[in-house]
């Protein structure tokens, strides 16, 4: 009983302290390892055309060439616009401040004549506290720091490309000379499920957020609100989050748009049709490109979430999801890990999948026991 005890203590232990350490880890280093998570979501994206060009006998070199240039143009335009947008929004600050408080003054006029007003709401509300320009400058300064941040290391996010291009196809021939040609079999099916399901999430939710953002841009424009570039940009990051993320993406927007146009019916009705869009891409067009496979525990993403952002601050709230996404898929691929990427399911819809990760553990055991016979 006491060493089962004792042996229980240490394992608490051990677990505290690795915890530590990857969490100062993560801490201290976060100006390398940011880059580097955002170059392998970058590398995964662009390593279909990557496989297409070498397919294609285009050499190496000319294929991370071209890679790196579409990068670095789209890299451009996007900054040129969104950075300039930013920048425009902050400067607009004090007038949106101005145009809030007029608009809230005539609000509260018009109100007057209600006694339920004047008896519970007004003194409760008092519009000095409402109006903090420190508030609103301080969530501007965020939103700029959060993508300067994204740009800042953009020559490191380059390098970090360039050695990961170049490494897929270098690792599988150096692996085939080391293992035998059983150990590499099973080792380089693993490994490509893996990377299959990891390019599928990265890819499909990257593309799908891009969709998302042009739709919202178009939506915007038609209604004439201001900096819609800005907003877009702002939905396809916040995509990346979920729930936390489709509500702030739709209420800063939404919140502009009560300033600028100074009335409710216009706002209402742009807020209707972004609630409309986002729900039909995270419940019809995300499940049939993701189906049940990669849907996390709402726990486990809000300990992610709170993790990562108290970690790496709005980036590491960015990136959140895509991590424990490619974290459980690489789980649900090594042998003896499946349980523990079911248990960061929120449910199991597709019974192959539970029926799959059981017959793994039978035959584990069917094999255990044959071996100590």
């Amino acid at each position: 009983m006491s060493n089962a005890l004792n042996s229980k203590t240490v394992k608490i232990a051990a677990g505290v302290f690795i915890a530590a350490l990857l969490y100062i880890v993560l801490k201290e280093f976060q100006t390398i390892l940011i880059p580097f998570i955002i170059a392998v979501i970058i590398a995964i994206v662009f390593s279909p055309l990557y496989e297409l060009m070498r397919k294609k006998n285009v050499p190496t070199a000319l294929a991370i060439i071209v890679i790196l240039l579409l990068i670095i143009i789209i890299a451009n335009i996007t900054s040129l616009f969104v950075y300039t947008s930013v920048l425009s929004f902050k400067d607009a600050i004090p007038k949106y401040q101005t145009q809030f408080t007029n608009f809230f003054i005539n609000l509260n006029t018009s109100l007057e004549s209600s006694e339920f007003y004047r008896k519970f709401i007004k003194g409760s509300i008092q519009i000095e506290k409402i109006i903090n320009p420190g508030t609103i400058e301080g969530l501007a300064e965020s939103l700029i720091g959060g993508i300067a941040g994204i740009f800042g290391d953009f020559i490191l996010i380059l390098i970090y490309i360039i050695f990961l291009l170049s490494e897929m196809e270098s690792i599988k021939k150096r692996m085939n000379s080391v293992y035998s040609n059983e150990q590499y079999k099973k080792f380089s099916t693993i490994a490509t499920k893996i990377f299959e399901d990891v390019k599928k999430y990265v890819v499909g939710k990257t593309l799908i957020n891009f969709c998302h953002a042009v739709i919202v841009y178009i939506v915007f424009l038609i209604f004439g609100l201001d900096f819609p570039i800005l907003w877009a940009f702002l939905t396809f990051l916040m995509a990346y989050i979920p729930n936390i993320g489709a509500i702030i993406a739709t209420i800063l927007p939404v919140s502009v748009a009560l300033i600028q146009f100074q009335s409710f019916l216009l706002p209402i009705l742009m807020l209707l049709i972004l609630v409309v869009i986002g729900n039909l891409i995270g419940n019809i067009a995300e499940p049939k490109i993701f189906g049940s496979r990669l849907n996390l525990s709402p726990l486990l993403l809000l300990f992610s979430l709170i993790f990562w952002g108290y970690v790496w601050g709005v980036v590491g709230m960015i990136l959140s999801v895509p991590i424990m996404s490619m974290i459980k898929i690489t789980l649900s691929n090594i042998e003896g890990m499946e349980n523990i990427a079911l248990m960061m399911s929120n449910k199991i819809n597709n019974e192959d999948e539970k029926e799959n990760s059981q017959t793994k553990i039978f035959n584990r055991f069917k094999n255990l026991s044959r071996f100590n016979k």
